[in-house]
């Protein structure tokens, strides 16, 4: 097991880059273990970690097809739907209600 070179917060030498930086370059890491790691200290928590990946081994992102662009819609279209009372609300439906807001919070003043 060897131990991961660690690098100060914007200190990290040229050919390594964070997932976000490899997207950005149109990169993915492909399969590759971390290289070093960033850290950037905070004072009353540990510090932030960022992992560090080597550019030169990186592969192109896999582009957008038709069928995963399909199912990618597929998959956000459910994230919008009511459980509760199966509409569809309009937004993603946020994990923490599990169900819209008008459903999680109904108003108090409206009689049926």
């Amino acid at each position: 097991m060897t131990t991961l070179p660690v690098y100060r917060w914007s200190l990290a030498p040229d050919g390594l880059a964070t997932r976000r930086q490899l997207r950005a370059l149109g990169l993915r890491p492909g399969g590759q273990d971390v290289a070093a790691q960033l850290e950037r200290p905070r004072r009353r928590r540990g510090p932030l970690v960022a992992y560090l990946y080597r550019i030169e081994v990186a592969r192109p992102v896999r582009p957008m097809t038709e069928r995963r662009a399909a199912a990618l819609a597929k998959a956000n279209a459910a994230r919008r739907w009511c459980p509760n009372c199966r509409r569809d609300a309009g937004y993603v439906i946020p994990a923490s209600l599990g169900m819209c807001t008008p459903c999680a919070y109904p108003d108090p003043d409206q009689h049926v």
